[in-house]
């Protein structure tokens, strides 16, 4: 109403007004070097943002009964790194029976290993389904157990198998690792190509304790430990990971 009313009460600029009108029209819909973007690529380029879609992921219910014992989970304030594994079991099982294999897994590390929970906070089989790991909930930045020192601030992955060297990785396995870590670094902006700083907080990894270490976004288990997980052969994989990871955050 009120501005039909400076309208009518300055006729004679009504041209300008009609100008103005449309420029800010035109910012509105296309925003500064974003003409016949999508809403989506809008929102990105004013938020500074890349997340990625979430991909299916089985509930540690799937395989396990009793899936709520165990004490309270720990969380960070942030995930800032994904470390990849591989759980160094065979490679010729069913997919079908790969909650048994996660199963098989949680009661090594919480009956012999005497830890709270399995260590990984997700794991991958060979036909690309994901699952959750460790209790605490997959969007949270939950402390898993499996990199000793760098736990707090990343998220551990395990692909169940072994992958030395000259072993393939299955495509739909690194497929589901990419959107996996696309999704999950995505939920705080991290490009899975670039370098993060963590600290160790424990003497027992490569570094001594209190010391900032670089690490890729993405890295592998002996980065941080010293290990030959995940293998040489998913070691390998690792770029293709990231670099596919970063393009479906359209970066």
């Amino acid at each position: 109403m009120r501005v039909w009313r400076v309208l009518r009460a300055a006729p004679g600029r009504l041209p300008v007004l009609t100008a103005v009108g449309l420029l800010l029209l035109c910012a509105l819909f296309t925003g500064p070097g974003t003409a016949g973007a999508s809403v989506r690529d809008r929102a990105r380029h004013a938020t500074g943002h890349h997340p990625a879609a979430q991909p299916r992921i089985v509930p540690r219910s799937e395989w396990l009964t009793d899936a709520g014992r165990g004490p309270p989970a720990r969380y960070a304030k942030r995930v800032r790194a994904v470390f990849v594994h591989h759980t160094d079991t065979p490679n010729d099982y069913d997919c079908a029976d790969a909650p048994r294999t996660i199963r098989y897994l949680y009661t090594g590390q919480t009956e012999s290993r005497q830890w709270d929970d399995i260590g990984y906070n997700f794991l991958v089989d060979r036909c690309g389904t994901i699952y959750e790991g460790r209790a605490g909930g997959v969007k949270r930045a939950v402390v898993g157990a499996h990199t000793q020192g760098f736990n707090r601030g990343s998220v551990g992955i395990a692909a169940i198998g072994t992958f030395t060297k000259g072993v393939p990785v299955p495509e739909a396995m690194t497929d589901a690792l990419a959107a996996l870590v696309a999704w999950k670094l995505g939920l705080t902006d991290v490009d899975p190509r670039s370098k993060v700083r963590l600290v160790s907080s424990n003497s027992l990894s490569r570094y001594p304790k209190g010391k900032s270490v670089k690490f890729d976004a993405v890295s592998g288990h002996k980065d941080g430990y010293y290990t030959q997980c995940p293998g040489a052969a998913l070691m390998a994989a690792l770029p293709g990971i990231r670099k596919e990871a970063a393009r479906l955050q359209d970066r």
